[in-house]
């Protein structure tokens, strides 16, 4: 398998990705921690596709999609901190006024998993972000210890894929998901 990652501005992949089985339902396709509480909380069905298809005709895409050929295969979040729900966070701190992005969602479809797809998803929103001007990209993974977290609950990553990476520890969070708590790591691109 050898997997390409681009931008995230077809939105027919997108939903391919994040979207739900039915047309109707609420999933998350990813914007609880791009937009405020309250217009997330507005947006259910059809609506919040909407919003994610308005997203992925603006510059910069929200994010970036894995393809294994023409098939879309996994997606990753990465947007300006500042852009996303963390730039008020009281769980996850600010280390310092470097106006960094956050790579928060990797989600890879089933079927495709275990195969290197999120290795390539954090490469890819790595790169993603250095071209749009990131002088830093920080992302906020469970601390697993080397357990197995649920799939669901995996999309914030895992530390040492982020260590794989070139990310390092920058701060312990408050922050806890799946039982498990949440690190701060960051790579820097200056």
């Amino acid at each position: 398998m050898t997997i390409e990652v681009r931008p995230a501005s077809a939105f027919a992949d997108v939903r391919a990705v994040l979207g739900p089985k039915s047309a109707t339902a609420t999933v998350c396709w990813c914007l609880s921690h791009r937009i405020p509480s309250k217009l997330d909380r507005t947006l259910r069905g059809p609506a919040r596709g909407e919003y994610v298809a308005g997203l992925c005709r603006t510059s910069p895409p929200p994010g970036v999609l894995a393809y294994d050929g023409d098939e879309p295969v996994g997606w990753a979040a990465v947007a300006p901190r500042a852009a996303t729900t963390y730039a008020r966070s009281r769980t996850i701190p600010h280390v310092d006024d470097l106006p960094v992005w956050s790579l928060w969602c990797i989600r890879v479809r089933p079927g495709h998993r275990g195969q290197g797809v999120s290795h390539a998803l954090i490469a890819g929103a790595v790169d993603f972000a250095r071209a749009q001007g990131a002088p830093a990209v920080e992302a906020y993974p469970l601390d697993s210890g080397g357990a197995r977290v649920d799939t669901t609950m995996a999309y914030a990553g895992i530390r040492a894929n982020f260590e794989r990476a070139g990310f390092v520890h920058v701060a312990d969070t408050t922050s806890v998901l799946a039982g498990r708590p949440r690190v701060l790591m960051r790579l820097d691109l200056r």
